[in-house]
C-alpha cells in the first residue's frame, strides 16, 4: 500500500468494553432461557468429546457461519445448553434432554431376558404349587 493514501490495512475490532457488556435480557413470558453471550464467565466445566462428537461441533458451528452467524464453539455449547433446558423446563419428563437420556441410561437386557429384567413369558406372577 503507498504511503499517504489515507487507508489504514488496519482492521477495527470492538473493544472490551464492547465484549464484556452484558447481554439484554429476554422479554418476559418468552418461555425461552436466555444463553449468556460474549461476556466474562465467572465458572468453568470441562467436558471430554469424542473426535465424532467434536466434528459435529465443529461442522455445526461452520453451518451456522454458512447463515451468516459467526460463533465460537464455547457460545454455540452454551446456546446448546439453554435450548436444552428451556425444553426440560417446558415439557418434564416428555422433553428431548429427558427422553434421550431415558433412552441411554436404560438397562439392556440380558441374553434370554425381557428388557424388563424377566424371562421371556414371565409375568412375575408366583409360581404355582405343585401340590
Amino acid at each position: 500500500m503507498a504511503a499517504g493514501r489515507g487507508r489504514s490495512r488496519r482492521v477495527s475490532i470492538p473493544g472490551v468494553q464492547e465484549l464484556l457488556r452484558p447481554v439484554a435480557p429476554e422479554p418476559a413470558g418468552s418461555g425461552e432461557r436466555p444463553a449468556t453471550g460474549r461476556e466474562k464467565h465467572d465458572h468453568k466445566i470441562t467436558v471430554y468429546l469424542s473426535a465424532a462428537e467434536l466434528l459435529d461441533l465443529e461442522q455445526s458451528r461452520l453451518a451456522l457461519r454458512r447463515f451468516g452467524l459467526v460463533i465460537d464453539r464455547g457460545r454455540l455449547v452454551r446456546e446448546a445448553i439453554a435450548v436444552l433446558l428451556a425444553d426440560l423446563d417446558a415439557r418434564g419428563k416428555d422433553s428431548l434432554l429427558a427422553r434421550r437420556i431415558g433412552i441411554s441410561a436404560a438397562p439392556h437386557p440380558r441374553p434370554g431376558e425381557e428388557a424388563n429384567g424377566t424371562a421371556p413369558g414371565d409375568t412375575g406372577e408366583p409360581i404355582p404349587s405343585l401340590t
